[in-house]
Order: structure tokens, then sequence, then C-alpha cells
């Protein structure tokens, strides 16, 4: 399993001669680009135009081989139907959690590797890209983008930034299939509206979100980040401190809810300064490990992996927020 460190990673430089393997792809399928124009405008959806930060992709078919390049892209493919012909490598659990397994269907899904590896993309004869959340820069657009149409993400964001509902119809314009990426997002949407109602008790809460926790160091998710957005959508307020910090300042993480993703609850408390924290004492606390669903879901956030979220975190929410030491907060980093 790649850690959160791996984001953060530089893209690699392309293989010798990817521009070249590129070109001969595209003269060897020459003869299916020349098939009858009609066919193609039978579809509705398509040719379809996304715009992005770079400009605009043209899709002009229907996509049959798709290889997604960002962490999660495949999340949002595959809720949309769509079994990606090879993905970015990332968690070595994904194809195990529930919402994967009932999307594939006992298909396979192929993975290149945890890097950018563009002769690996070549060798998937791609007629779709879609590399929405990763740092993507120009000169790695263009090689993509030499190998198929490559959707990324739009300028209206930062880089790995793109709200799940934004991702979702991208996704689902590229695909042909807006009105089903429109009812996910109205589902997730629908599902979050009752947790709220339910529980008002969230609202105006500061909950933390320690993302990744090893070896004494810890990152802390600002809001808007689409690693906590279930979190902001539930109506949760989010820490004003964000990024790394060390453990001597742990205290930061003391407010009214702690979320640990990336580590077990046993492992957390063999530190003294992170056990003696309020938070913590006074069963506050959710962990989730990222080898668990919910560590997987929060990670991927795709539609179906949100709404498994919500009915694993609603109920441990609300035990940690009520302060009854009658109703106690599952260990969910031990839940596999």
């Amino acid at each position: 399993m790649i850690s959160f460190r791996a984001l953060r990673r530089a893209l690699v430089s392309t293989v010798p001669g990817v521009l070249l393997a590129a070109s001969l792809i595209s003269c060897s399928a020459g003869t299916q680009a020349e098939a009858p124009r009609a066919a193609a405008s039978a579809d509705p959806a398509f040719p379809v135009t996304i715009d992005h930060k770079f400009g605009s992709t043209t899709i002009e078919a229907r996509p049959s081989r798709v290889v997604t390049v960002g962490w999660n892209d495949q999340d949002f493919a595959l809720a949309l139907g769509v079994v990606p012909v090879s993905t970015r490598a990332w968690f070595d659990e994904y194809t195990n959690f529930p919402w994967v397994k009932a999307a594939l269907g006992g298909k396979q899904l192929s993975t290149f590797s945890a890097e950018l590896n563009f002769e690996a993309i070549i060798k998937q004869r791609p007629d779709l890209i879609i590399a929405i959340y990763e740092t993507v820069n120009k000169e790695t657009y263009d090689k993509l983008s030499q190998i198929a149409p490559t959707v990324i993400q739009s300028g209206d964001y930062a880089d790995e930034q793109t709200p799940w509902d934004v991702q979702t119809l991208t996704t689902g314009k590229a695909l042909g299939k807006s009105a089903e990426a429109q009812a996910l997002v109205d589902e997730v949407n629908a599902r979050i509206a009752e947790a709220k109602q339910e529980h008002p008790e969230f609202a105006g809460k500061t909950l933390v979100v320690d993302f990744g926790p090893e070896n004494g160091q810890h990152w802390l998710i600002p809001a808007r980040d689409p690693r906590r957005a279930l979190f902001d959508a539930l109506g949760f307020a989010a820490q004003s401190e964000s990024d790394e910090i060390s453990e001597e300042r742990l205290d930061l993480l003391d407010r009214d809810v702690l979320f640990v993703n990336g580590a077990t609850r046993a492992k957390m408390l063999e530190s003294p300064v992170f056990s003696r924290l309020k938070v913590v004492k006074t069963d506050r606390t959710i962990y989730t490990d990222f080898s668990t669903p919910l560590g997987g879901a929060l990670s991927y956030s795709g539609p179906d992996a949100l709404l498994y979220a919500l009915d694993v975190l609603v109920p441990q929410l609300a035990n940690a927020v009520d302060m009854d030491p009658s109703t106690p907060v599952k260990d969910l980093s031990a839940v596999t």
C-alpha cells in the first residue's frame, strides 16, 4: 500500500521513445479512426468537450478502453459501471473493499504501477485517460494527450482538491454517463442531508483529521480537502492548522472530535503524549487504518465509497459527540 506521502511524489519522466510509440499506435489505429462517423453520431452523449486547467479535451465517441491515472479516479469510473483496462496502483487492498467488489462483479482490475508509467499506459491502447486526482503539469498532460484524449482537473481548484461531486460529474460526462453521475451525486447528498437532520449536534463541532500518523509524525487535513469532505458535509468544523506537525504539538489535536486515519488504536496509544490528550481519554477519538474499508473509502472517496463510509461513520460520530460513556466509540481500526 502506498502511504499518503506518495501523493506528493513528483511525476517521473517519460520513458525513451514514448512519443514515437504513441505515434505508432496512432498510425496502427488509423483504420479504426476511419470508421463511419454516422455510428459515432448515433450516440447523443458524444462528441463531448470537457474544459480543464490547460484548455479542453474533446472525446469523439464513447470510450471502451479507459485508463485511470489519478490516485482515486478508478473509484469514480467503477461507480459508473466502467471497469478501467488499467489503473494507477495505490492500495493493495482496494479490490477487496466491499463497494469495489460489488462494482467489479468478479472482473479483474489491472494496475500499471504506483509510478506514472507512460510505456505501460501505451500498451493498454486506451481511447480515454482520466487523470483528475493527480498533480498533472503541462508537460505530462501533453504526453498523455498524445496517447489518448486526457481529462484532467478544472482550473477552478488547486491540484488534488477537486470536490468529489465535481469529480463524479466530470467523470460521468467523459464516459457518456452524465445522468448516472448526477443520480449518484443526488443519492450521496440525500444521505448526508438525512444524517445531518438526525444529528444536529454535529454542526459546529470541531473535528480534527490526523492523516497517516506514523513514527511520531502527524498530518492535519484542512477544510475542503477531499480526504475530509464527508466530515465537512456533515456539518463539522475543521481546525485552522494544517499540514505536518510534530509530537510536541499534539495539543492541536485536542478539540471536540479526533479522527485518526492511517494507524491502529493500539499503535497510537503507544505514545504517552497522545494518550494524555483529553479527546483521547474521554472516548471522543475514532481510529481507522488504511487497510480497513473505511480508511480506503475516505481516501478514494468515490460516491459508492462515501455511501459505505456514511453507514460506518455516522453512528460512531454520534457516540463520540454525545459524551455518554454508555455509548462507547467502536475501534474501527480493528474492523476488516
